[in-house]
C-alpha cells in the first residue's frame, strides 16, 4: 500500500477539474520521486515550472526543476505526505521525509504547488520545519538577563 494512500485532503468550495488534476499530480509527483521514476515525475511538470527548494537558486523549466528536485532528495528517502489542501488552483501537502535505517527525527516539510491551466505542476517552493533558534545566553528554559 502507497504511503499518501490514507493522507486527507482538505478542499474549501467546490474544486474545479484543474485543481482536481493537480491533486492527483501532486500525489503523483512524490510516488515517481520516491521509486526514482525521472520520467514519470518529468510528465507532471509544466515546461515552465519554477522549482523553489530551500539552499537552491529557483530551478526554471521541467529538467532544472527535475535536476533540482533530485539533487535535493537524499537517495533512499521516501515521502510520507500526512495533509493535502487544495483550492483555486494551489495544493499544499505537509508531510515528512523519511530514509530508511537512519536515527533520529525524520525532516517535516510543506510543499506550496501551483496548478497551470493544463493541469500540470506549473510551481512549487517547499517549506522545513525548524526548531527556533534559541536569543537567551544560557539555552532553553533558561530566563534572559
Amino acid at each position: 500500500m502507497n504511503s499518501h494512500d490514507d493522507t486527507s485532503t482538505a478542499l474549501w468550495g467546490p474544486v474545479d477539474l484543474v485543481t482536481a488534476a493537480g491533486i492527483d499530480h501532486v500525489r503523483l509527483v512524490y510516488d515517481y520521486l520516491d521509486a526514482g521514476d525521472r520520467d514519470g515525475c518529468a510528465s507532471l511538470l509544466h515546461d515552465g515550472v519554477v522549482f523553489d527548494l530551500p539552499g537552491l537558486a529557483p530551478a526554471h523549466g521541467r529538467a532544472a526543476a527535475l535536476e533540482a528536485q533530485l539533487r535535493h532528495t537524499v537517495p533512499a528517502a521516501r515521502h510520507e505526505i500526512d495533509r493535502v489542501v487544495a483550492q483555486d488552483r494551489n495544493v499544499v501537502a505537509a508531510g515528512r521525509r523519511v530514509v530508511p535505517g537512519r536515527e533520529g527525527p525524520e525532516q517535516r516539510f510543506v510543499d506550496v504547488f501551483t496548478i497551470a491551466d493544463d493541469g500540470m505542476l506549473s510551481g512549487c517552493t517547499r517549506y522545513y520545519h525548524l526548531a527556533p533558534a534559541d536569543p537567551s545566553p544560557g539555552g532553553p528554559g533558561t530566563p534572559p538577563r
